[in-house]
């Protein structure tokens, strides 16, 4: 990454850059607390969707609750079309290259959507501009962008919520928080997050570029590679290292450990947080399936999906007296064990002796308001994790899902990735956010751009 002098200078430099892309003149966008807060009913926020695909297209709409959906942007134009008709009845301003909504004066928040490999250089740029940001997870493919996205959200105090809407689930997930922060289970013991296996895939064949979509610009940041689709007409499924399908390739997602592993893991580190126990990880040990063989961490095909399928991974964290087991062969969500009892939890349910004895000793009213930072509750999961959003915009205040926590969570999720590659045990200083005794792996904590979509700051 090239490093320049001044947050000023890559503002400037990109409002330059994407001004170059429209026809009218940008100037420097100014967006004050003050410009929020002063907002009537009628004054709604504006906003604009980066990324209009399933992710997309399923929280836009909550979001249009509370600000106004006027622009979207995607690579393909089929994704464009689909979504202006279904989200904003076809009237919203269309857009193949998001620097332009991003030069826009008009656009106060983005709401990020894209493919994993695309959030951190969008994000950066988007707090760059101005715009604070709904940024659904993983936050990043690395570790090291982790960092800057960081850094970048400090200098330019710009508000962005991740999209982690289980730390908004309050009848399951911040109950769950709530039983753990009141003592019900005693010191936290083991803790086992089931994420279910990774995708498999047949040989995917090079295949022409469907009509409409800009491979080239989808690839972005990611290694130039062809296009590859298979439909297997008797399974009634198709296989890609494309749309849907892009979380199963190294090359832009970090599989199942990123995916699911971003919502489960993230609330078995506030569990560990709300029993006063210390969650800074020391290392990540244990075993992984590919269909790929590896070399030095590099899948040696590039034909088929080449993140983990199977892993039985433990991580253990600096005072030993937890463990976190991270499996795909159990019930997907996260079991909690204490010395005074457990509890499961996951989006169907919540269950466990503790859960029961609520209905004799129920927790005290402000349980579940405490584990969320005093905010105020409005809604529940999605729709309560965007009025979090405006809530934070309003006040200038971190969300719930702020880019800190966040990242310190799906740091664990990063390094049991680069353990699944490497085969070994990965050992992990918080302190200094470093993997240690290990070179190579610590060169996995960053990866290199392709030419014309570095990141700069």
């Amino acid at each position: 990454m090239k490093n320049t002098p001044t947050l000023a200078s890559s503002r400037r430099r990109f409002l330059n850059q994407a001004a170059a892309l429209t026809t009218a003149a940008m100037v420097p966008y100014t967006f004050t607390a003050s410009r929020v807060a002063a907002q009537s009913k009628s004054e709604r926020l504006r906003f604009a969707l980066i990324g209009v695909g399933g992710n997309g297209t399923r929280t836009a709409p909550v979001g249009k609750e509370y600000a106004d959906l006027v622009a979207l942007c995607d690579v393909d134009a089929r994704h464009l079309s689909h979504g202006n008709q279904l989200l904003c009845d076809g009237e919203a301003d269309l857009y193949a290259d998001y620097r332009e909504v991003l030069a826009r004066e008009d656009i106060d928040v983005v709401q990020i959507s894209t493919p994993d490999h695309w959030h951190t250089k969008i994000l950066i740029e988007a707090m760059l501009a101005g715009k604070d940001a709904y940024c659904e997870k993983p936050l990043t493919l690395t570790i090291d962008e982790g960092k800057l996205i960081r850094k970048v959200q400090k200098e330019t105090g710009r508000v962005v919520q991740v999209g982690t809407q289980q730390r908004s689930s309050f009848n399951r997930f911040n109950k769950a928080l709530a039983i753990i922060a009141d003592g019900r289970l005693g010191k936290l013991k083991q803790i086992t997050v089931g994420i279910d296996a990774g995708g498999w895939s047949p040989e995917i064949p090079i295949a022409d570029v469907p009509k409409g979509l800009d491979w080239d610009r989808w690839l972005g940041p990611s290694p130039p590679m062809d296009y590859r689709f298979l439909k297997d007409a008797n399974r009634d499924k198709f296989y890609t290292n494309c749309h849907t399908h892009f979380r199963w390739w190294y090359e832009h997602s970090g599989g199942k450990l990123t995916d699911w592993g971003a919502h489960h893991i993230d609330i078995a580190m506030l569990g560990i947080a709300a029993a006063g126990q210390n969650n800074d990880p020391v290392s990540v040990a244990g075993s992984a399936e590919h269909d790929v063989e590896f070399k030095d961490g590099i899948p040696m095909l590039n034909n088929r999906y080449n993140t983990a399928r199977a892993f039985n991974l433990d991580v253990d964290f600096i005072d030993g007296d937890v463990v976190m087991n991270i499996r795909h062969d159990v019930d997907n969500g996260i079991l909690f064990e204490g010395e005074l009892g457990r509890i499961f939890v996951n989006r169907g349910k919540l269950v466990g002796k503790p859960v029961e004895y609520l209905a004799s000793k129920p927790l005290p009213e402000e349980a579940i308001a405490k584990v969320y930072r005093g905010m105020p509750i409005i809604g529940n999961d999605r729709p309560a994790h965007w009025a979090n959003f405006i809530h934070s915009i309003e006040h200038r205040t971190l969300p719930i899902s702020d880019v800190h926590s966040h990242m310190k969570m799906l740091n664990v999720c990063h390094l049991a990735g680069i353990c699944c590659r490497l085969g070994r045990t990965i050992h992990w200083d918080q302190a200094t956010e470093q993997i240690t005794g290990d070179e190579l792996a610590a060169s996995m904590m960053s990866r290199p751009y392709r030419e014309g979509y570095e990141i700069e700051v």
